[in-house]
């Protein structure tokens, strides 16, 4: 069954925007999400933002697209520590996967995006990043007949705006989710040999001593919250996370509790990528975190054994599954 997930999850993530495929509501995911109304769910708004997803003349020297941070080959993150734009300049954080963010509340790691809208230009125009200017992207898409073709189709005018690509390449990453995998199959349909005994032990962890499940709730496996665990090494320590939104002092070092679907695919973790394998994830928990004066009253020595470190791993390997752009006509029927 493992392998037949894995081979799934391959098959649906090789490179280029003509191998992510369309399929219905995958099992697992509860169908309680919210569509903005001022930006409905097209087929046609999709179409054009899985092409703009690409398209690496969307970054200022032509080098990158959403899709080389966001690479599906990787969790729809990069395996890098940090994020690295033109020119070879580097960010300070992690990037973090968008699959599923049809769930999400706030974007970033921070939170500083309220909207995937407003998240899918922050890269666009970041300097360090894809370091875009909106006179040469608005020049450049007027000038592809294909892209004139696709706006008029989704907006009903051929006119390339800043806010009619956010709101098409929000469109497409609303529709990128996953499920189905061998956890999903325990827990949804009932196959007792779905999971290992190994990661089995891990799920009652999981649920019990481990305490992951205090914020990795739902079946998305996040609290969409935020928490200062201590993580971080070096510059990552002095990144003040959700405290540079918000400006209160008590958010210092909070950062966004990711969801743990396809965490296999989405080293190294933390905001800056300073744990490089699922492994030293369980033993920075297993140690209760860092200690500093922000420290989550949830952050607590596991006493964790060798054994149940790693059937906790066996557990969070069973999250592993295919990644496919969901049907617009499904998304619909599940709103209605």
């Amino acid at each position: 069954m493992r392998v037949f997930l894995i081979f799934l999850f391959l098959l649906s993530s090789l490179r280029g925007e003509e191998n992510i495929s369309t399929r219905d509501w995958p099992l697992g995911l509860e169908p309680d999400f919210e569509i903005p109304r001022d930006n409905p769910l097209t087929e046609e708004k999709v179409r054009l933002g899985k092409r703009l997803f690409f398209d690496k003349r969307l970054s200022l020297d032509e080098s990158l697209s959403c899709a080389t941070c966001h690479d599906s080959e990787k969790g729809f993150s990069n395996g890098l520590a940090v994020s690295e734009g033109v020119s070879g300049k580097t960010g300070s954080r992690n990037v973090p996967s968008i699959v599923n963010r049809l769930y999400g509340s706030t974007q970033f790691w921070d939170g500083r995006a309220e909207t995937l809208e407003s998240q899918a230009l922050g890269p666009l125009f970041n300097p360090d990043e894809m370091a875009m200017n909106e006179k040469l992207l608005l020049e450049r898409l007027n000038t592809d007949t294909v892209y004139l073709k696709l706006f008029y189709q989704a907006f009903g005018s051929s006119e390339p705006t800043v806010e009619r690509m956010s709101k098409a390449l929000a469109c497409f990453e609303r529709t990128l989710l996953t499920g189905e995998t061998a956890f999903d199959r325990y827990e949804w349909e009932g196959i007792a040999t779905a999971l290992s005994a190994s990661a089995k032990r891990g799920l009652s962890l999981f649920r019990g001593k481990g305490r992951c499940s205090t914020c990795h709730i739902g079946t998305n496996f996040t609290d969409e919250q935020f928490h200062n665990l201590g993580a971080g090494e070096g510059a990552g320590q002095m990144d003040p996370g959700r405290a540079a939104v918000t400006g209160d002092a008590a958010d210092l070092g909070k950062f966004k509790t990711p969801s743990l679907r396809n965490i296999e695919y989405t080293a190294p973790y933390m905001h800056d990528g300073s744990l490089a394998s699922l492994e030293d994830v369980i033993e920075f928990y297993n140690q209760g975190g860092r200690p500093n004066p922000y420290l989550d009253k949830e952050m607590k020595p596991l006493k964790l054994s060798e054994s149940e470190k790693s059937d906790l791993l066996a557990f969070l390997k069973s999250l592993t599954g295919p990644v496919f752009s969901v049907n617009v006509k499904a998304l619909e029927a599940l709103t209605q």
